[in-house]
């Protein structure tokens, strides 16, 4: 309840509203909104609720609500494993055999038909898109400008992606380019969630390094490391590199001075399903965006217009929490990524702009029997299906004892705080796969202030430039197995977990110095359970 009023009060801040007196009359009216909230809230179940904001669990019963507080309780026994923690994924675990392919699976428990459509958006997810015309007549439209090819080839087997490594083609990371408000009409659009952010006048949202024949490409990214030593309080040293990032080769002139570039690393595909069916009121119950419980924690929402409905509602995917649902990641990733259209996003041209005047003249693939975009909604239905439906790997020797060890040291100095370990999906889910499941994804899907050395000074939404989405921890020990590197964060600046922990700062300070003052077998025991998940 608390977290809604929150929203409204920052909503009413950004109308220019003042902020509730801090009197006794103003206290009054505050508890007098709460319990109307509160009554219609569990009176009218969610009716007259704003969408994705309900402050109770409307789809369980007085019983399962108790069972799911019970469960997903944090645990204070390290001294075996906790019930059902095996199957990180709930019932839809993978229980495949560690390799390659550990992100590809399907969900365990999808029907035989449904495996049929896990299939069919397996092959669209592995697509290559070709350029128009052409005389496919069904995979023409790429472009004109973009970064790759085909989903695949950015979410490398479904896993994460990586940084440049100086060899030829994409490398599965991005730079997003946006600006600040500047004007009172943008101030405006920006407080009513209207947009999350300006595009750079020139090049769009995004850098788009590849270009169909005949067109130049947007430029390179380019990175500077400077390597930084940090010294634990036993005396080891750990090397850290800082990047600095820039663009080669602007095809179309300069960046506007305004435009920020925020590096973004593909993530993985895994358990996106289960993450979409989280009750909103679970991530709104831990938001706590004035710190008044004094833990130096202050995750908020990034609370987002669902351009597939208009409403205002909880963001949940992407660094920044700012896309509300797997089927607008798609097609966000479809446009801006591939420059092909959707019903979502009926972008012909992808990302081009006004500026790039060649790049708007090229044909694009829309195949009018087909229908009005490049894309259609079949295509949209099987790759958000096969996107809800990757299957989390189980937990790998969660009974060692250091394994059990590190689990402890993680509570004990604090990554709990952010990393939420469990939580149980909705009963009324739209696929029953992903219904009443305890999962296990360590994260609060929250925005949290990491610091100024990993800010990107670009605002998205609610999110400022400190500030990042808690990424979820599941299937982070195969990230060595599945992608053939061990690069973490936004940015892949980490080149191992310990590296990732100690880059941690603002609310996550506290615990990265608890970290960074452990001894060397606790530090190591930490590492081998998160390489366990």
């Amino acid at each position: 309840m608390r977290r809604l009023l929150e929203f409204v009060r920052r909503s009413r801040r950004a109308n220019g509203s003042p902020p509730p007196e801090k009197t006794p009359a103003g206290l009054a009216r505050r508890r007098c909104v709460m319990l109307v909230l509160a009554l219609t809230s569990s009176a009218m179940a969610g009716d007259l609720q704003p969408a994705g904001f309900a402050t109770t669990r409307t789809d369980l019963n007085a019983k399962d609500q108790a069972r799911v507080i019970a469960v997903t309780r944090p645990t204070t026994d390290f001294s075996r494993p906790e019930p059902f923690e095996l199957m990180q994924g709930g019932a839809g675990t993978s229980r495949k055999d560690v390799s390659r392919d550990s992100f590809s699976q399907s969900s365990a428990n999808i029907t035989f038909e449904e495996e049929g459509d896990f299939k069919l958006g397996n092959a669209l997810f592995r697509k290559n898109w070709v350029s128009s015309p052409s005389s496919t007549q069904a995979s023409d439209g790429l472009g004109p400008l973009f970064n790759e090819r085909a989903c695949q080839n950015c979410h490398l087997k479904d896993g994460r992606g990586r940084p440049p490594q100086g060899d030829p083609g994409t490398t599965s990371m991005f730079l997003r380019l946006a600006r600040d408000a500047s004007s009172v009409e943008e101030k405006a659009a920006l407080a009513d969630h209207e947009v999350l952010n300006f595009p750079d006048p020139v090049y769009g949202r995004q850098l788009q390094e590849l270009a169909v024949p005949g067109l130049p490409g947007e430029g390179r990214m380019h990175i500077d490391y400077q390597e930084r030593k940090v010294e634990l309080t036993d005396g080891s040293v750990i090397s850290l590199r800082k990047p600095s990032y820039s663009v080669d080769g602007l095809g179309y002139g300069p960046l506007d001075p305004r435009t920020t570039l925020s590096p973004r690393l593909t993530p993985p595909m895994i358990g996106l399903g289960l993450i979409e069916q989280i009750a909103p009121s679970d991530i709104l119950a831990q938001a706590d965006p004035d710190d008044r419980d004094g833990d130096g924690i202050s995750g908020r929402p990034n609370i987002v217009r669902d351009s597939l409905n208009g409403e205002l509602t909880l963001g949940r995917f992407g660094w920044k929490a700012q896309t509300a649902s797997i089927r607008q990641q798609a097609a966000d990733a479809f446009a801006g990524d591939i420059g092909i259209s959707t019903p979502e996003e009926p972008k012909h041209w992808g990302d081009c702009t006004a500026a790039e005047a060649k790049c708007l003249a090229m044909p694009n693939g829309v195949q009018q029997r087909l229908g009005p975009v490049e894309a259609p909604p079949p295509v949209m239905d099987l790759v958000t299906f096969y996107s809800q439906n990757l299957a989390v790997p189980s937990r790998r020797d969660l009974d060692r004892p250091d394994v059990l060890a590190g689990k402890k040291t993680f509570y004990e100095i604090g990554c709990i705080a952010c990393h939420t370990p469990k939580f149980v999906t909705r009963r009324d889910t739209p696929n029953k796969a992903q219904a009443f499941q305890l999962i296990w994804p360590y994260s609060d899907f929250l925005l949290h202030d990491m610091g100024p050395d990993l800010a990107d000074g670009q605002a998205v939404g609610d999110a400022t430039g400190n500030e990042w989405r808690t990424p979820p921890l599941w299937g982070i020990g195969l990230t060595e197995t599945v992608n053939g590197n061990s690069f973490f964060l936004h940015d892949g600046r980490a080149r191992s977990l310990a590296e990732a922990i100690l880059w941690h700062g603002g609310e996550a300070q506290k615990a990265r110095d608890r970290f960074a003052a452990a001894n060397a077998a606790e530090r190591d025991a930490l590492l081998k359970f998160l390489e366990s998940l």
